[in-house]
């Protein structure tokens, strides 16, 4: 699969431009003001927020992955760098200096989940280099105790997500490299933090672009795509294939109890692509008019499984089953420290359930969010990393983790 692989891709794409100059992308992350202290808890701690806000939604990451991330998006369109920005409205600037406020990491990781397409993980991620910028340190001592406290805010403010968790354990891993024997001083080795930090950043928010980009060779004109959910990097993929001028259609799981899959038919329909909704239990009835399985993950784990929406494991099982690869989208923010040998392994993720109708006291009901699909029942996984086969994620993690 070596022809399908990022680095051959870029190299590709670089000789096809060696004749256009460069266009440099530059990201400047500012902060919003502080109102409120860290202390802020999640309002329904039995309910994971992550399935509250339906956010869509470790490690040392090497520099070949960052030139390939970085040589992929510099060939995408400049649409969001002639707005000055990366696609969205940054937070109004912030931070301890003169305002007399405290800054609180929990406040500005809310003000970047407001924005619409950034994921849960990335919002961690920029605020932990605001942590940075308004940080009073003297020593990197002081300054690598000030990142880990916010970091395990941040992890705290939402236990059960394992792309925020991934997420804060691969900006610490990545960032704090830097020492401060490195320069004469520690306010050098400051900047070189907060460069790192928002390269990081920029880096990680372009993920869901690369991963469209390596994925279009498997989508076929004729195609029949079932997908189950609602996940931004899945949307990304397909709005690609019909800006590519692709012919395909959809098939959309509802994704009950809360209809994920309503939302991604209606996103869909906008573009023009054929799309047919379905009830979650009609799977294995229209399998045989699939030729693939789309899904997104909450967590990419140490087996080379996923972990993602209820549901998930048993499409992989009838799609297994009738000889139906099952392609897996997801950023490498997401690859988690995890190995769990059954779907109980997992810590509960809860979310409330309307049936509609009284639920007699005496009738015990399933509130988890999400299982486990091992990786015998997964054919490959796009992520920002390249195309990578099950197999293959435990050797990534090793990569990303030491």
């Amino acid at each position: 699969m070596w022809w399908r692989s990022a680095s051959f891709i870029l190299d590709r794409q670089q000789e096809q431009n060696t004749n256009l100059p460069p266009n440099p992308e530059s990201l400047l992350l500012s902060s919003p003001p502080p109102s409120m202290a860290d202390s802020l808890q999640n309002p329904k701690p039995d309910i994971s927020a992550y399935y509250q806000t339906r956010a869509a939604h470790h490690a040392v990451v090497t520099s070949d992955w960052l030139a390939q991330a970085q040589a992929a998006v510099s060939v995408q369109t400049n649409d969001d760098v002639s707005s000055g920005s990366d696609g969205r409205v940054a937070p109004t600037c912030g931070g301890t200096g003169g305002d007399n406020k405290t800054f609180s990491v929990i406040d500005e990781f809310n003000s970047w989940r407001k924005q619409p397409d950034l994921a849960e993980a990335v919002a961690a991620i920029r605020a932990l280099a605001a942590v940075i910028r308004a940080s009073q340190a003297t020593t990197m001592m002081e300054l690598e105790i000030e990142l880990k406290k916010a970091s395990d805010s941040l992890k705290a403010w939402d236990a059960t997500s394992i792309s925020l968790t991934a997420g804060c354990d691969l900006f610490m891993r990545y960032v704090t490299r830097t020492s401060a024997l490195e320069y004469e001083d520690f306010n050098s080795a400051r900047y070189r933090l907060i460069e790192r930090a928002e390269k990081f950043g920029e880096i990680s928010y372009k993920a869901r672009r690369i991963i469209a980009m390596l994925s279009q060779d498997f989508i076929f004109d004729g195609c029949t795509i079932l997908v189950h959910g609602f996940s931004r990097v899945v949307l990304e993929v397909l709005k690609t294939a019909a800006q590519n001028k692709k012919h395909f259609r959809v098939f959309c799981t509802e994704g009950r109890p809360d209809r994920t899959g309503l939302r991604l038919s209606n996103e869909l329909a906008k573009l023009d692509v054929p799309v047919k909704l379905l009830i979650d239990s009609a799977v294995a009835y229209t399998m045989d008019e699939v030729d693939m399985v789309l899904v997104g993950a909450d967590g990419v784990v140490e087996s080379g499984g996923i972990i993602n929406m209820m549901g998930t494991y048993q499409i992989a099982l009838v799609s297994h089953s009738m000889n139906k690869p099952v392609y897996v989208a997801a950023e490498s923010y997401k690859f988690a420290r995890l190995y769990p040998l059954d779907q109980k392994d997992m810590g509960p993720a809860l979310r409330t359930i309307d049936f509609g109708v009284p639920i007699p006291s005496k009738v015990e009901v399933e509130k988890s969010a999400r299982d486990y699909t091992p990786p015998q029942y997964l054919t490959l996984l796009f992520t920002d990393l390249g195309v990578l086969t099950p197999s293959v994620v435990s050797d990534e993690l090793i990569q990303l983790y030491l």
